[in-house]
Order: structure tokens, then C-alpha cells, then sequence
């Protein structure tokens, strides 16, 4: 079936989110990476197997990813920020997640702001650094524990700020953490749910539900793939969706993205949030600028789930607040219960706009 491509930015750099059957838009970002922290000497394997089993409350769908349980258990949210640059790959742990935030930051990649409640990972990284958005992202995953490492000095302090449980490389969970040396630092930093539960015991509130959920998608178009051109090659991105797995199936660079485990990362919802990005004082290493995306307010959503995309807009009405997705009509839109990545897709310039066509 043929794919179609609609909308463009105006300084000639295209990014395309194609569908089959139906145009839709086109988005520019541009995104980046931190210098990690020093070594430690531990060793490469994950601080602990990630395997205790947290009590449980009387509810039996995940709060998060409205999957049907035995048990949902009775402890916070976990945000672990996790490195996307190609010398991280492959990953470890992003399948277990409920939700994945992919962030823009500075030098054209991305970063994830992975979300973990009712499913543990034995291994979670490469573990990287803070940004400005993500203290005002957390509040609405309850009072979650927020895993990193390291961050410039404003961000460090606008994370204290935050309402969230500081469990950082850095910080009191350092133990939590472990170097793997068949990497290369700073890509190299591993840690494991159970690790930093264990560090954050006591600590933190339990997440509401945050989205509606159904088995069927209510209207919407056909799509089968979603294009989104963070930065050609390093952080160019397709989702496909297929039938058989149900799931959208990522791709990277042209090819499977991969896990460690050797598991195409998979996700039941994709929503491209379309983000205004403003910036900042901080400058890496390499002359970067660093942009804070700015994720309270409104503007244009596309929610992809079974094989389908319905048009409409992200609201955030405060900080504590949850970012809702509604459809022409006013209506949340409904999700499919499973994990949901969110791609926060803007630009850098207060010059480029989204232009449909």
C-alpha cells in the first residue's frame, strides 16, 4: 500500500511521520547528550537480580499501562533516565517499562525517560544524566523515585525541587549502580528496579491511572509506520505496526533496535507530542546549547494504536497535573492497554512551525 507523507519545516531539514493511507505531519527536533561520571569499581552485572516481589494491593490493572495482573504492587513509580546515543546501544530493560518518555536534548539525539511500576527489569541502562524537563514531567506518575546520573548544577537543583525521590548515581543509591567494563564509559552505567526500590524503601506515592484505556481503537486512520527524524543517522527513528505482534516494532538507523536480550523494543501506543523547546544557559562540551522542552501547555498530538492514528492535542494545565490526549471532539483519547512510548517532537527556533499542507 502506498505511505504519504504530509506537512515540513521551514528551513529545508524534512521530518516526515508517514502513515499508510493517510497523510499526516511532519516535525523538526534536534536533541543531545551529557559527559557521564567517573568510574567505580564494581562490577558489570546489574547490583542485584531485580527479582523480589513487592506486596501487592487489592487492584489488578496497572495503573500505568491498564494491563490486567495478578496483583498490582504497592510501591511507587520509577524513572530511570537512559542513555539513547548509538555508543548505548543496545539497551537493557526498556520492554519491562510502562511508559517511555524520548526526549529531545542537545547535539541532534534523544534521551528516555523510562517509566517502570508493575514490572521489574534485572538490568536497566546505560544510565545517564538529568534534564530541565523532567521534574516536570514526574508529578503525574505520583511521587515516583527518579534513577540518573549526573546533570549541570541548575538541573541538579531544579530536580531537588521536584516532587520525586532522588535515588542518582550521585547521590544516597550510588550503590545501586554498577560499571560494566566490556563497555565504554560513560555508556556503561547499569542498575536494576530492584536495586533502586531497594534504595528509595519507604520513600515516594503510589501512581494514579493515568490514561483511559479500551481493546479497540474508537475512529482513527489506517497506519502502519511512523517516521520521526530526530537526526539522520543517529537518532533516525520508524515504528511499523505489526499485526501479528500486535505492537508497534522500533526501529534505529534503518534497522531493528534491539535490546540486549536481543528483543525488538515494542510499545502498544506511540504518541507524538509536538513540543515547543526554548534555551538554556548550559553548553556541553562539545558547544552544544541545551533546550528545555516545554511540556505545559497544549499543542498537536498523533496517538497510534492497533494499527491506527487519531489526530488531536496534548493538554497540561500545571505541573502536578496529567498530560491528557484529546481528540477532535474534547474527548480523552483512549489507549490500548500495554506499553506507551511518548515522543516529544518539537523544534528549536521560535521560526519553525508545523505546516500541514
Amino acid at each position: 500500500m502506498a505511505m504519504t507523507a504530509r506537512g515540513k519545516v521551514l528551513t529545508g531539514l524534512i521530518a516526515a511521520l508517514v502513515v499508510a493511507g493517510a497523510g499526516t505531519g511532519a516535525f523538526l527536533a534536534l536533541s543531545g547528550d551529557n559527559p557521564g561520571p567517573g568510574e567505580t569499581a564494581s562490577p558489570g552485572t546489574s547490583p542485584t537480580d531485580g527479582t523480589t516481589v513487592p506486596p501487592t494491593t487489592g487492584e489488578t490493572v496497572c495503573p500505568l499501562s491498564g494491563e490486567a495482573v495478578e496483583g498490582v504492587p504497592d510501591r511507587p513509580a520509577l524513572i530511570v533516565k537512559v542513555e539513547e546515543a548509538p555508543q548505548a546501544r543496545p539497551q537493557a530493560g526498556l520492554n519491562e517499562a510502562d511508559v517511555v518518555v524520548e526526549q529531545p536534548v542537545e547535539g541532534n539525539i534523544t534521551r528516555l525517560f523510562v517509566v517502570f511500576h508493575c514490572h521489574d527489569a534485572e538490568r536497566v541502562g546505560p544510565v545517564r544524566s538529568a534534564r530541565f524537563v523532567d521534574p516536570n514531567l514526574a508529578p503525574q506518575f505520583g511521587t515516583p523515585l527518579f534513577g540518573y546520573s549526573g546533570a549541570a548544577p541548575p538541573v541538579v537543583q531544579a530536580v531537588g525541587r521536584g516532587d520525586l525521590v532522588d535515588v542518582s548515581y550521585e547521590g544516597p543509591a550510588v550503590g545501586s549502580y554498577a560499571r560494566d567494563p566490556s563497555r565504554e564509559s560513560p555508556h556503561n552505567l547499569f542498575t536494576s528496579t530492584g536495586a533502586l526500590y531497594e534504595a528509595g524503601a519507604g520513600q515516594g506515592g503510589r501512581p494514579d491511572a493515568l490514561y483511559p484505556r479500551s481493546d479497540k481503537p474508537t475512529g482513527g486512520k489506517k497506519a502502519t509506520t511512523i517516521h520521526l527524524p530526530f537526526q539522520v543517522p543517529l537518532a533516525d527513528i520508524t515504528w511499523t505496526w505489526s499485526k501479528p505482534d500486535g505492537a508497534w516494532l522500533r526501529s534505529i538507523g534503518g534497522g531493528p533496535h534491539l535490546l540486549e536480550d536481543g528483543e525488538q523494543i515494542r510499545a502498544a501506543n506511540v504518541i507524538v507530542q509536538q513540543v515547543e523547546q526554548e534555551p538554556t544557559e548550559i553548553v556541553d562540551a562539545g558547544g552544544n546549547r541545551s533546550y528545555e522542552v516545554i511540556v505545559i501547555g497544549t499543542g498537536k498530538a498523533y496517538v497510534f494504536r492497533n494499527g491506527k492514528m487519531i489526530v488531536g492535542t496534548w493538554v497540561k494545565d500545571s505541573l502536578s497535573g496529567p498530560t491528557r490526549y484529546l481528540d477532535a471532539d474534547g474527548n480523552e483519547i483512549e489507549l490500548a492497554p500495554g506499553t506507551t512510548w511518548i515522543e516529544l517532537y518539537g523544534n528549536q527556533s521560535n521560526t519553525l512551525r508545523f505546516q500541514p499542507s
